[in-house]
């Protein structure tokens, strides 16, 4: 089948892989000419673990393009995907415009039957919006489908060949079954694709990341409540985790969720109901206690400083929101750099994967490692704010002899308590004892 890709953020660019990854061929159109030419010599513009293979093999055997050519993209697709940015706005409420605009633009070029796929996460009421760009600009015969995508990033390859289900939101007979067609390939194993209105379709998506991102702030908030009481945050973990009602899943503790989904998702449901007049009082209160739950961290280190951070030295190990991708899209790391920077402190830095990215964001106001020991030398203390899996197994005698002082402040509890005891390190984590040297 031919598809059309409108955009190449990440979720455009994991979409219009994967599809050609089954033998559709793939056009995908944006309007950055230098990033299409990069990608049209074969080089990504995001880093996702196992796309880049998927992405040069299909390029190879022409069923993944590149261009910045509307017309030429949309002309022989039977499907087009419109995967573009939503931001925020200064109210929360979602940015429509490039999606609309690009609606817009498709109905002024199209000369027959198209579906036209919102992938972008989007409020409810947004398909009709589209139909109603489309409308203004055609009388061809179209249909508008909401697609939600349910991609975690670093393992996002896997997600979209390998769905738990596909949400597809549409009332037209003609577009369910060109959308089964394009993935019935992706649900052999039996993982169920799940036809709904449109309307049902957008809200489900907003309501799982919030639902999820609730999980992640409850847990967060019990984390808090253990350190008050005596408790182990992660000794509570297991015990509700393996209640099946419950699950394992997202029940970690730390230093608060970012990336490019959960905070704005969440946001703009809240933004949504109101412009229905219902207070969503459980997503606010998620709202409110994750902006603290970021600074955590930082509050342990003041208060082990008597509050004087003027002239200290942290080292701080990761920065990309969550392990796995470059993403530093609201990532707590963000949040902690700026407070310790405002204190008077100096940070040096190590992240496998997303050093560019804060550089380009925050330049050097702090100092880049060329390795996670290389980022301990005279540190006053070391700071853990992504779990990536090269933190897990550190050499603790080297992180000893390198740090000024044994104190190790973790906010994704990668250590066991005792063997930071057997060490003789100080050492601080969410809602766990805290182990003193």
């Amino acid at each position: 089948m031919k598809i059309a890709v409108v955009g190449t953020g990440y979720v455009g660019l994991v979409t219009g892989t994967c599809l050609a990854e089954t033998g559709n061929d793939v056009i995908c159109v944006d309007i950055n000419a230098d990033k299409v030419k990069m990608m049209q010599n074969g080089k990504m513009p995001i880093y996702e673990p196992g796309l880049d293979l998927l992405f040069n093999r299909n390029i190879d055997q022409n069923r993944l393009q590149f261009t910045t050519n509307l017309a030429e993209a949309i002309e022989e697709a039977k499907i087009i995907f419109l995967a573009l940015p939503t931001p925020p706005g200064g109210d929360g409420s979602a940015d429509l415009s490039y999606v609309l605009g690009a609606a817009k633009d498709i109905g002024k070029l199209i000369k027959e039957y198209k579906v036209i796929v919102t992938k972008s996460t989007v409020p409810v009421g947004t398909a009709d919006k589209v139909r109603t760009a489309l409308g203004a600009e055609t009388s061809v015969e179209f249909d508008v489908v909401s697609n939600p995508e349910f991609l975690r990033e670093g393992v996002a390859v896997e997600d979209f060949m390998k769905p738990d289900r596909v949400v597809i939101g549409t009332m037209s007979e003609r577009a369910r079954k060109l959308m089964g067609e394009l993935y019935a390939p992706y649900v052999r194993q039996g993982n169920p694709i799940i036809y709904m209105d449109e309307r049902s379709s957008e809200l489900t998506k907003y309501a799982a990341n919030s639902f999820l991102a609730t999980k992640i702030t409850f847990m967060n908030e019990v984390a808090n409540m253990c350190e008050l009481v005596g408790a182990d945050v992660d000794m509570v973990r297991r015990g509700i985790g393996s209640d099946e009602r419950i699950g394992r899943r997202f029940l970690f503790p730390g230093v608060g969720y970012g990336g490019s989904c959960f905070p704005k998702d969440v946001q703009a449901l809240v933004k949504s109901a109101d412009e229905h007049k219902y207070d969503f009082k459980i997503l606010n209160s998620v709202i409110e206690v994750n902006e603290t739950q970021k600074k955590v961290l930082f509050e342990k280190v003041k208060k082990f400083y008597k509050d004087d951070l003027k002239g200290k030295k942290f080292a701080l190990w990761g920065l990309a929101f969550k392990p796995e991708t470059d993403d530093i899209r609201e990532a707590p790391a963000l949040y902690i750099i700026d407070e310790l920077t405002k204190a008077g402190a100096t940070v040096v830095a190590f992240d496998p994967e997303a050093m560019a990215n804060v550089r380009n964001v925050i330049g050097n106001s702090i100092s880049y490692a060329a390795d996670h020991y290389s980022a301990l030398h005279g540190a006053d203390a070391l700071l853990i704010v992504t779990e990536w899996s090269l933190f897990r197994t550190p050499d603790f005698d080297q992180v000893g002899s390198l740090l000024k002082t044994k104190t190790i402040f973790d906010g994704r509890n990668l250590y066991d308590l005792s063997k930071m005891e057997e060490c003789g390190f100080y050492y601080n984590s969410i809602g766990r004892k805290v182990v003193k040297n």
